[in-house]
């Protein structure tokens, strides 16, 4: 364990390195890629393949290195706004190209496997950075079926390289943890199931190994931040049903972690498990570990928020309550899907103690009061910039009203909510709605909530996040 360890830790110091800085967030494109693809046509140690096209023709490619008889393929972005994995294999490819110290463990490695990537399996909900293909069709539910042609190009690929190992890379939701701990779940496993009995067989056992193994490194680095994915089997899922074959699945889900939205924290761990996975495999390494290890993995539960307002005092139906107030914030696509803009809803209302927010803030002993709309309409965007935001927050103004029936921008520039054409709007306290409050202590203006992000009263600007635009 000690050697695996530093050499994990050599990789995530390291790590600057070998990124790939052309892949700087989340939203790049299949056009982002197809150029870093044909740069490694002209390297001798990779072979690329086209293996097929998408629905609207872009092209699937297959990305090969190494001459050992362990064959292990690795699968990214089945659903196109789950990127993490397919930025961390181009960051891998960096690593083999790049002339460094690791030389002897890169020629020893790749004389012991072959490596196989299709590293952006769904480019048409990629380009829209949505789940579903282009035929709205979640290609990790097609694997029976095989409707769409991005499915059968995985399926034709796995069945002609017969991989030893594969790993099924996917991100998940921000709202799972790792357990019951209050810390999210930024890396969960999972040796997925062939069957409904969840039957262990000689596949699975590797799987569950490997994963042991991993976890052990994993969690020196990010302790308590490791999950096990949920094991129900879905017989429509591609990992379930290549779990059927001789080959052992490992499922990588990438979640989430406090101040890194971008995932790049994340994409960096994926480059370093993927390696570590890949070293242990040539050296066989993790046949030692106890598959009780796995079972030792906490398992993924939702209790993460985006952020709570905890112990706040409200007044509903003439009743004074004590509440906490979680608030979620939803990406809404911008510029090409490139770019986005945050709207928040209200999650839960009450007792939010199970939770844990990536950001929290203690009312306790403040009154929240839903916010208001200035009673003036103004004419232009440059009227209501020239307003005192900080004095009309602190009467309780969330929103201010612009007489137009429609802008160019897409949310609002300033610190109010804009609604448009004289429009009716009540803020409310209850799950879904726009959370747009302030908060006082003895009527002394504290902190203000304007679509769900927290303006305290000095700094009265956006670290992250926005207004919106009411129509």
């Amino acid at each position: 364990m000690p050697h695996n360890l530093q050499f994990a830790q050599s990789l995530y110091d390291g790590y600057e390195t070998y990124k790939e800085k052309s892949l700087f967030n989340r939203r790049f494109k299949h056009s982002d890629i197809v150029p870093l693809i044909e740069q490694l046509k002209n390297k001798n140690i990779f072979k690329v393949k086209k293996v097929g096209e998408s629905v609207q023709g872009r092209d699937i490619f297959l990305i090969s290195i190494g001459t050992g008889a362990k064959k292990i393929f690795c699968w990214s972005q089945m659903h196109g706004d789950e990127p993490t994995a397919t930025a961390a294999i181009f960051d891998i490819f960096n690593f083999f190209l790049y002339e460094d110290h690791y030389v002897e463990f890169k020629k020893s490695l790749l004389n012991n496997v072959t490596l196989f990537f299709l590293p952006m399996v769904n480019p048409d909900g990629t380009e829209l950075f949505q789940r579903f293909n282009i035929l709205d069709i979640d290609l990790n539910r097609d694997a029976a079926r095989k409707q769409s042609p991005e499915s059968k190009v995985l399926y034709s690929v796995f069945n002609e390289i017969n991989p030893d190992f594969g790993f099924n890379l996917h991100d998940q939701s921000r709202e799972y943890s790792a357990g019951i701990k209050s810390r999210s779940a930024v890396i969960s496993f999972l040796a997925p199931p062939f069957d409904y009995a969840k039957t262990i067989n000689d596949n699975r056992t590797n799987s569950m190994k490997l994963i042991s193994k991993l976890y052990n490194i994993l969690s020196l680095m990010i302790p308590g931040h490791i999950a096990k994915y949920q094991d129900d089997h879905e017989p429509r899922a591609f990992g379930d049903n290549f779990s059927k074959s001789n080959t052992s699945i490992i499922l990588i889900e990438s979640g989430a972690w406090r101040g890194d939205r971008e995932k790049q924290f994340l994409r960096k761990l994926n480059f370093v498990s993927l390696l570590a996975f890949f070293k242990s495999i040539a050296e066989d390494s993790y046949l030692n570990e106890s598959i009780e290890t796995y079972y030792s993995i906490p398992p993924n539960e939702s209790l993460m928020i985006d952020c709570i307002i905890r112990n706040v005092t409200v007044i509903k139906e003439g009743n004074k309550i004590v509440v906490d107030v979680g608030i979620n914030y939803e990406e809404i696509n911008i510029e090409d899907n490139r770019q986005f803009y945050y709207k928040a809803a209200i999650e839960d209302i009450g007792d939010l103690s199970v939770y844990t927010g990536f950001r929290e803030f203690d009312a306790m002993g403040m009154s929240l009061q839903l916010g208001k709309t200035y009673s003036k309409i103004f004419n232009s965007l440059d009227e209501i910039k020239k307003l005192d935001f900080a004095s009309l927050i602190e009467t309780g103004v969330t929103n201010v009203k612009l007489r137009a029936s429609s802008i160019n921008e897409l949310y609002s520039p300033v610190l109010f909510n804009i609604i448009l054409n004289d429009k009716d709007r009540k803020e409310e306290l209850k799950q879904e709605a726009v959370p747009n409050f302030i908060l006082k202590e003895n009527d002394t203006f504290k902190c203000a909530v304007i679509n769900g992000f927290l303006l305290d009263s000095i700094s009265m600007h956006w670290d992250e996040g926005n207004s919106l635009i009411f129509k």
